[in-house]
């Protein structure tokens, strides 16, 4: 879901320390494995920094971590949301395991006690099923929070929550894709069922840069809906290195005002 409240994030602070050992074991692995002609033909295809997730999943045997900071403005308090962590590994040729590390959240707020810590983290799958004859790729993501945040910043419950990704290249330099998604998020205590919506047009400016804007909006059964314009692009300084930079505007009221974010992902061989 893409209204950074810390609620309906999916990372926590127990499990970042054990998240990054197994990152930095894997990149150990990958430096006693060196590289592989293959190795150099690939480009790195990142989630972030759209609502909408990739349609691709990470290649078999490849460790994928992107990263990131987001400040948002929500009815006169701002928050400050990092690293935003995802680890993705390509486990077979069309399956990626997934996990959502503990996000800190911090905010300053008018008038109001501010709430600051980890929130919740999540794991995943994330199965591959196009492209098809018509160059329509698609994907499905399954996955489940744990309520291991703070008081105040987590959910307090365990959140299923299921994406479909999707996209279509249009000319060399157009692509479409989007998002459908269902969400079971815990508020005050109760399931609050949200459906998730996007749409994305994407430009290919440069071989190493693009350029998006994106319609985002969440639908809950408590809590009207959340709406947003979003905007970002892409540089890629090496085929396996990325940075990012996304800005977006609120459409409805209980969407943010605006948020703005920076974004660094890399890739790297971590088993063969």
């Amino acid at each position: 879901m893409f209204t950074r409240s810390p609620r309906h994030n999916h990372r926590a602070r127990k499990l970042r320390a054990a998240a990054w050992m197994l990152a930095s074991l894997l990149a150990g692995t990958n430096i006693l494995h060196g590289q592989t002609t293959a190795d150099s033909e690939l480009v790195i295809a990142t989630d972030r920094p759209s609502v909408a997730n990739s349609s691709v999943v990470v290649p078999k045997g490849y460790l994928q971590i992107e990263n990131g900071l987001l400040i948002t403005r929500t009815q006169g308090s701002y928050w400050l949301d990092l690293p935003e962590s995802s680890l993705r590994f390509g486990l077979l040729e069309r399956t990626e395991l997934r996990f959502s590390v503990p996000d800190y959240f911090h905010t300053v707020s008018s008038g109001t006690p501010s709430a600051s810590g980890f929130g919740d983290s999540a794991i995943g799958v994330k199965q591959q099923l196009g492209p098809t004859r018509d160059n329509f790729n698609f994907s499905a993501i399954l996955f489940l929070s744990f309520p291991t945040g703070a008081a105040g910043v987590s959910s307090g419950g365990y959140d299923p929550g299921v994406q479909l990704p999707w996209s279509r290249q249009l000319s060399t330099t157009w692509t479409a894709s989007g998002q459908a998604a269902f969400y079971w998020p815990t508020a005050a205590g109760k399931r609050n069922a949200t459906g998730e919506f996007t749409f994305v047009f994407d430009r290919q400016l440069t071989k190493p840069c693009d350029a998006f804007v994106e319609y985002a909006g969440d639908f809950a059964r408590r809590g009207g809906s959340r709406q947003i314009l979003h905007f970002g692009s892409a540089y890629k300084l090496a085929p396996r290195h990325q940075i990012d930079f996304q800005l977006g505007v609120g459409l409805s009221h209980a969407a943010p005002n605006l948020f703005v974010g920076v974004g660094y992902s890399f890739l790297f061989r971590a088993v063969k």
